[in-house]
C-alpha cells in the first residue's frame, strides 16, 4: 500500500484543476471520518477518497471510463499497484452499470463523492463563504431545493442511509465535521 504522502504527490502531478484536487481531499477527509465511525482503517479509506478521481480529467470526454482509468495511471505512470478492493472502490463510486457499489467501502466513496460538493455548495452561497458558518439545519433546507447544487445527486446522497445505514442529517453532519477539520486546506 502507497502511503499517503505518495497518493497525494501523485494526485497533485496528475490532476491539473486544483478544484478537483480540494474535492479529492474533502472525500479523503469524510472517508476517514466515515472509517473511523465504521471501525475500518482510515489510511485505507482516505486513500480511496484521495484518488477516486485520478483520472476524471482524462475520463471526461468518455464519462463510462471515469474511475475505470484509475489503475493504468497509477501503474504505468508512477508505478504503483493498489489492493483489487481499494481499485475495485474506486470504479465503484462512478456507479457504471455493473460496476455498482456492493461493499461497505464502495457504497461510503460512491455516497460521499457527490456529498463534498453539496457541502461546498451550501458554503459558498453563505455570505463569508466558510464551512464554519453552515450547520445540517442549513444544509437540509438546500438538500430539498433541486435547482441548488443540482449537480450533486441527492438520490447518490440519500443512499447513504440504505447502504451505510446512516441517516442523511447525521451523515451530512459527519461529512461537515470532516470537511471543517481542513478547511484552510480547501479554501473554506
Amino acid at each position: 500500500m502507497i502511503s499517503r504522502e505518495r497518493a497525494y504527490e501523485i494526485l497533485k502531478d496528475y490532476v491539473k484543476d486544483e478544484r478537483m484536487v480540494k474535492h479529492c481531499l474533502a472525500c479523503e477527509a469524510v472517508m476517514r471520518a466515515l472509517a473511523t465511525r465504521f471501525g475500518e482503517d482510515p489510511e485505507i479509506w482516505g486513500l480511496v477518497g484521495l484518488l477516486h478521481d485520478l483520472d476524471y480529467e482524462e475520463a471526461k470526454e468518455d464519462f463510462s471510463r471515469h474511475g475505470r482509468l484509475t489503475p493504468r495511471i497509477l501503474r504505468e505512470g508512477y508505478g504503483v499497484d493498489l489492493p483489487d478492493f481499494v481499485l475495485r472502490a474506486i470504479e465503484a463510486h462512478a456507479g457504471h452499470p455493473g460496476a455498482e457499489p456492493r461493499t461497505l467501502l464502495e457504497r461510503a466513496i460512491y455516497a460521499v463523492d457527490p456529498t463534498t460538493g453539496f457541502v461546498i455548495a451550501c458554503a459558498m452561497i453563505h455570505k463569508d463563504r466558510r464551512l464554519s458558518s453552515i450547520d445540517v439545519d442549513f444544509m437540509l433546507k438546500r438538500f430539498k431545493e433541486k435547482r441548488f447544487a443540482a449537480g450533486a445527486d441527492r438520490s447518490i446522497i440519500a443512499s447513504c442511509e440504505e447502504g451505510l445505514g446512516i441517516p442523511l442529517p447525521e451523515f451530512l453532519g459527519l461529512a461537515l465535521e470532516a470537511m471543517k477539520g481542513i478547511a484552510s486546506e480547501l479554501g473554506l
